[in-house]
Formats: C-alpha cells, structure tokens, sequence
C-alpha cells in the first residue's frame, strides 16, 4: 500500500495534507525517514509511526450502537440527524454505513461498518440471520396470534412473511411481546401486528444473529465489536 493512501485512509488528512507531513520529516517507517508517498509499506509488517506514535492500521471497522429516537438509518440526510452523525471522526472516517436499518421511531442494536462482505453477510436473504426485536403492543396477544406468525401473516401489500416466533411476555390490553424475524421488510414488525389488528407502541430491537444489544450501552452511544463478537455474527 502506498504511504499516502495508508496515511490518509488512516485520518491523518487528504492526500495534500499528508503529503505536506511527509515533507516534514514526521513520518518513520521502520525507524527510517520517509518523504515519499509513492513508497510502498505492508501495515501488517512495516512500523509506521508519526511524531513517534505508531500508526494502527486496520481497513475494517465494526461497530455496535444503541439507535435512540428520532435518529434516520442513513450516511447523511438534508434534514434528520442520522446515526453517522453520532459517530466520533476515527470512526466517522472510514466512511461506514448501517447494516440495514432501523425506522426512525425505533430503538435498539444497530451495527455500522464499512465491510460490504461483513454487510452482505449479514443482510442476504439466503442467510436467514434472525433479529429480535421487544415491542409494547396496544391489544391483547394471544396463543392465536402465536400460531398466525409462525405460519406468516399476510401484509397489507399482499406479501406473506416467513415464520417468526412470537413470545408473550406479558398479556393484556397493553401487552409486551418479544418477536424473533429473519427479514427486514418496510415497517415489518408494525405491519405483522397490523395484520391481526393491533398496533405496535415502541419497539427496540435486541438482538442481530447470535449477538445481543449491550446493557452497558446508553441510547446513542455505540462501540467497536470485539473480534470474537464479529465472529459469533458470521456463524450460525
């Protein structure tokens, strides 16, 4: 990888900025002076430091956040805040996107990264990964409503969902429901709800594949996956 590229992939400015550092001696690679940005380094091998700190190189990013309200599921938009917007610069830099989304007024576990594998992974429809979502639901839940999902529930557009697992939490004429989907379609949890005449009030989701929403992590707040915690998402 060129100098420069690595250098600017890694924040430290454009292509003219890095070259204006280079110029002033700041940049080592392997204890060496380098001026150069054509030169060629192998981040994985080569030590690269600037102003003597050593420069982490890693092209992948890959995060977790506590969507709150009112926040969009997009890189940027005219209008609304969107959930890159809360993002620090060391992570805005990568120039991540969500991995799906989540509708406005909902909350919970969203990832963000900038790995089209890792995001295709996750989002094809041939892989089926589960997301799990807890709703407050005006209406009283039933067996019968149980029974609906898990055979798919016919949409307002005609569309019949595949099976989803229903799980009653409490039940009332206000009820709390957790519903385990393995798809993503427009309002889906709405609509499914919509189809046996009940109404969702809020909706958090909890969990995408294997890997659950951290407690420890405040409406709006994110951090990185650990390696391991990528892994479990890629595993079935």
């Amino acid at each position: 990888m060129r100098m420069d590229k690595l250098l600017a992939n890694m924040g430290f400015g454009t292509r003219k900025d890095v070259k204006k550092l280079m110029k002033s001696g700041s940049v080592h690679v392997n204890g060496e002076i380098v001026k150069e940005g054509k030169v060629h380094v192998d981040p994985n091998q080569d030590s690269v430091t600037v102003f003597g700190e050593i420069v982490k190189y890693k092209p992948f990013i890959y995060l977790m956040l506590n969507k709150p309200q009112g926040v969009i599921s997009a890189t940027e938009d005219s209008q609304h805040e969107t959930v890159i917007d809360l993002l620090l610069f060391e992570h805005a830099m990568y120039e991540p996107f969500p991995v799906g989304r989540l509708d406005k007024d909902t909350e919970g576990l969203l990832l963000i990264t900038n790995d089209g594998q890792f995001l295709h992974s996750l989002m094809s429809p041939k892989k089926h990964v589960t997301k799990t979502y807890v709703a407050t639901v005006q209406g009283e839940v039933t067996s019968k409503d149980i029974e609906l999902f898990k055979k798919g529930v016919t949409l307002d557009d005609g569309y019949v969902t595949k099976p989803a697992d229903l799980l009653i939490v409490q039940q009332g004429e206000v009820s709390e429901i957790e519903l385990t989907i393995t798809e993503g379609k427009y309002h889906q949890v709405k609509r499914m709800f919509e189809a046996v005449d009940k109404k969702v009030i809020t909706l958090k989701r909890t969990k995408v594949g294997n890997l659950e929403l951290d407690s420890d992590l405040e409406l709006g707040s994110y951090r990185e996956l650990s390696e391991e915690e990528v892994e479990l998402l890629l595993t079935k």
